[in-house]
């Protein structure tokens, strides 16, 4: 397992950004797999309440430039990076002006749920895959984690499958949240991800934003239940034949993901 590449792509983490306590778990994971000898490498949006000068973030020239379409439009990703103190870990930040100045994370000034947070989270999953191409660093397993990084194993199983970087690579999905229930009426098939997917995975967004959650689901190699509500998140899966499993977040747990990890790559399965 020593040098196995690991990705973690997350909408936060320690000391960045903290909104729930999934910015704990992907700061003390990557740590753990780092200290065991994996490459690791860690992506996540550069929400504009992050204080770049604080946090000192810096742009990485070689990295930005690309245009990512979001439907018929394109938009520039800025890539930026930070260190982690106290730790040998660097945090690889997406960036668009359009998407991510703002100084709110998921909700607007009147705490109303952003009407573009669906392009946001495509902007965001093709920026993640588009950066790590130009890092030519190849990843053999892609941790994803949560609603906004749904897209990552959908785009990776269909419009970049002929990309060699990742045609080997593990996909895991850990579901922290699922809950949506004001989001019902959107009809998000019906805005920039049309261009993206075919008739039978735009179906899955007829419940709206638990469409991100499902297309991740299906296309990864491993769901893990982090919700502490698996009869609530068998319930949003019910119809995708996805199998989901549960391992604790706790210190004394780090080592189940080695070994969840290390299975994964002999290609066997979880008992």
């Amino acid at each position: 397992m020593s040098g196995t590449r690991i990705l973690y792509v997350t909408s936060e983490i320690e000391p960045f950004l903290k909104i729930t306590d999934v910015a704990d778990f992907v700061r003390k994971l990557p740590q753990a797999m780092q200290e065991k000898g994996m490459e690791i490498r860690i992506l996540m949006p550069r929400f504009g309440i992050i204080n770049e000068r604080k946090n000192r973030l810096h742009e990485v020239v070689r990295l930005s430039g690309t245009n990512i379409p979001v439907g018929t439009d394109e938009h520039p990703l800025i890539i930026k990076v930070a260190s982690i103190p106290s730790a040998k870990l660097q945090v690889y930040f997406i960036d668009n002006e359009d998407y991510f100045k703002r100084k709110t994370i998921f909700h607007d000034k009147n705490d109303d749920w952003c009407e573009d947070n669906d392009e946001r989270a495509i902007f965001f999953c093709k920026g993640v895959i588009e950066t790590i191409k130009k890092l030519g660093w190849a990843p053999d397993i892609v941790h994803c984690n949560d609603w906004m990084t749904g897209l990552i194993p959908l785009y990776l199983k269909t419009i970049y499958k002929d990309e060699p970087m990742f045609k080997d690579s593990k996909m895991v999905f850990s579901i922290h949240d699922f809950v949506f229930e004001d989001m019902k009426e959107v009809n998000l098939s019906e805005k920039a991800l049309k261009n993206d997917l075919d008739s039978q995975n735009l179906g899955l967004f007829s419940t709206g934003y638990n469409g991100f959650i499902k297309l991740g689901a299906i296309h990864s190699d491993i769901v893990l239940d982090s919700t502490n509500d698996s009869v609530g998140l068998n319930a949003v899966l019910k119809d995708c034949n996805v199998a989901t499993q549960v391992i604790a977040k706790d210190d004394a747990e780090i080592d189940n993901y080695f070994d969840m990890y290390a299975v994964l790559l002999e290609n066997k399965e979880l008992v």
